[in-house]
């Protein structure tokens, strides 16, 4: 098999594969099931607003906003290998240097908010919430298991969230309660509940080399499946996927109802999906509701088609 996430993440994959029953994920047979969450009446017509894209130049990572106009921040350097993420409004942008050192950076500049992030390669990802409030990122350590720790933008207020073997790529669920990540050997999904502290596979995903988004409730996770002979890349947030998507607690494949060649998918914070389907000038947003009805069509920016799809505005 050819599915280990790679060179700058091999360590984390190495460890991650030689427990074969990890204590966090044995200790729940499955992810408790999630309740269902209605979706607002104002949700089936509120109108997608604009997006923040991903786009990679040279050695550096460009977070671009496109709201009417481009708005645009950076990062890079020899200190970042890829561990980065954007706020949801994409003005800000938390990432790991190679002295375990979390930053946030804006317009009005660089700052360092904990100083005990795992520095490990690109797929060790931190994580923000829905709200813009909070980060969660992974805890240097030697264990198996990973602490996650979830801190404050502003740096106050760190708390001990759980440990778990799913820290590529974390992805919170819009309420804030759990996070997903995929393992460092590519070898499934895990789900880390961040009040109970407890973290458990994902059922349906054999293997994954992204998590793209989790629904508002954590009941149904987005990823980048991959086969068993496919190679796991090097951990980089990709530009592109095909994106899949499962019920977590059931492990149920759910179709997406939309034609053409799918980027990617991802939920919006009232249950929406935004699937991004690929065009010829420009890349197109298919808006959907929770039944997978169609609600609107948003034609991306020309500017946009070769890059990564972060966020979608609403």
């Amino acid at each position: 098999m050819k599915h280990w996430t790679v060179a700058a993440c091999a360590t984390l994959a190495m460890s991650t594969a030689a427990v074969a029953a990890p204590a966090v994920a044995s200790s729940q047979t499955a992810p408790p099931t999630p309740p269902r969450m209605a979706q607002p009446a104002s949700a089936q017509t509120a109108p997608v607003a604009g997006a923040v894209y991903l786009g990679y130049k040279g050695s550096k990572i460009e977070v671009l906003t496109h709201r009417r106009d481009w708005t645009g921040l950076a990062v890079g350097g020899g200190a970042l290998t890829g561990q980065f993420s954007a706020s949801p409004d994409g003005k800000r942008i938390a990432w790991i240097d190679d002295r375990n050192r979390l930053h946030v950076k804006s317009a009005g500049g660089d700052r360092v908010i904990a100083k005990d992030a795992l520095y490990i390669g690109p797929c060790a990802t931190p994580a923000w919430t829905a709200d813009g409030k909070r980060i969660a990122y992974p805890k240097k350590g030697t264990a198996t298991a990973t602490t996650v720790i979830v801190v404050g933008a502003d740096g106050k207020n760190a708390v001990d969230s759980g440990k778990t073997i799913g820290i590529c790529h974390l992805t919170w669920s819009a309420n804030g309660r759990t996070l997903a990540g995929y393992a460092g050997d590519t070898r499934g999904v895990y789900l880390l509940d961040t009040r109970l502290r407890t973290s458990a596979k994902a059922r349906g995903v054999k293997l994954a080399n992204h998590v793209e988004s989790l629904s508002p409730n954590g009941s149904r996770v987005v990823v980048n499946a991959i086969g068993a002979n496919a190679e796991g890349g090097d951990g980089s947030w990709p530009l592109f996927t095909n994106p899949s998507i499962y019920e977590t607690s059931t492990g149920k494949k759910i179709p997406i109802p939309v034609k053409g060649r799918l980027l990617g998918a991802r939920y919006l914070n009232d249950g929406r999906l935004a699937v991004r389907v690929k065009g010829t000038a420009a890349n197109t947003l298919v808006i959907l509701n929770a039944s997978g009805k169609e609600l609107q069509r948003v034609t991306e920016p020309a500017k946009a088609k070769n890059l990564g799809l972060l966020n979608v505005l609403g």
